[in-house]
């Protein structure tokens, strides 16, 4: 015991002794500066400096654009370049089964398996194609009465869309056929409106843009902050007419419609309307017809 005793005597004797750091001109040995240091003392403040340095690096690589430059890593240009070659060669691989059926029956031809020689690449898939021309868009009686009739309500009844909110008008960010409803069971918390692309996306309300920036999934994304609680988001978008930051006026265009995103099927608008933190039917407020 008493040696035991002993010997942690002597590690806090050598811990706590001190030590004297000078710096001294070497010409004059004229003493500049003067240091009185422990093993201790030392051991502390190179574990702070090393602790620091640490912490220092990681919010530099968590923080700052440095960390696009270490490897494994991914960079937010990079992946939207990568979904535009995605696009670009899934483009090019259909034109180019377009071409290798056209040869095929070229070659049919050339051995006499087909009989008729008067193919061209384009009648290949005609029966693929619907021609504009053929299809009768001409409005039925009851489809024109029935727009009599909504157009005359909505003259009339301003707030009748606004069944959730009747102090706020909401305008139709974008009109067209919804392909996708709002189902909160299957977490689509939204309506996707199919619309022509570069079609102009408006603001439903007056507010505050949020976030506006390319996402990996749904492309280019706009959300606006409106009063009494309300969110709105637009996804999906071709482009983007308005910053973080800025503030837009109700029926302004703050985008375009596109088909930006990996979860994406074609032109259209991916509108989302959340009331205090929770999503509610974009129906219930707004009409996309």
């Amino acid at each position: 015991m008493a040696k035991k005793g002993k010997k942690r005597k002597d590690i806090k004797r050598k811990l706590l002794h001190k030590y004297r750091l000078v710096i001294l001109n070497e010409s004059t040995f004229e003493e500049k500066i003067s240091f009185k240091l422990s093993r201790l003392n030392v051991f502390i403040t190179g574990s702070l400096f090393i602790i620091g340095l640490i912490g220092l690096t990681t919010l530099l690589i968590a923080f700052t654009p440095l960390r696009e430059y270490i490897p494994g890593y991914s960079s937010t240009q990079l992946k939207r370049q990568a979904t535009e070659l995605t696009y670009q060669t899934d483009s090019v691989v259909r034109v180019l089964n377009y071409t290798n059926k056209y040869l095929d029956n070229i070659r049919k031809v050339l051995k006499g398996d087909i009989e008729n020689n008067e193919m061209n690449r384009d009648s290949l898939f005609e029966q693929f194609k619907l021609d504009p021309s053929t299809v009768d868009l001409t409005p039925i009686r009851e489809d024109s009465v029935l727009r009599a009739e909504v157009a005359l309500e909505d003259k009339y009844n301003l707030f009748e869309n606004n069944k959730g909110n009747n102090s706020m008008v909401f305008f139709t960010p974008v009109s067209g056929t919804i392909s996708q409803k709002y189902d909160a069971q299957k977490k689509h918390y939204a309506v996707d409106v199919v619309a022509a692309k570069d079609t102009p996306v408006k603001a439903v309300a007056a507010g505050t843009v949020i976030f506006s920036e390319w996402t990996a999934d749904t492309g280019y994304v706009i959300i606006i902050k409106h009063k009494d609680g309300l969110l709105s988001a637009y996804k999906h978008n071709g482009s983007l007419n308005k910053g973080q930051g800025d503030i837009v006026r109700a029926g302004e265009v703050i985008a375009s419609v596109g088909n930006t995103g990996e979860l994406t099927t074609g032109p259209h608008l991916h509108f989302e309307l959340w009331a205090k933190g929770s999503p509610v039917n974009p129906l219930d407020y707004i009409d996309f017809k």
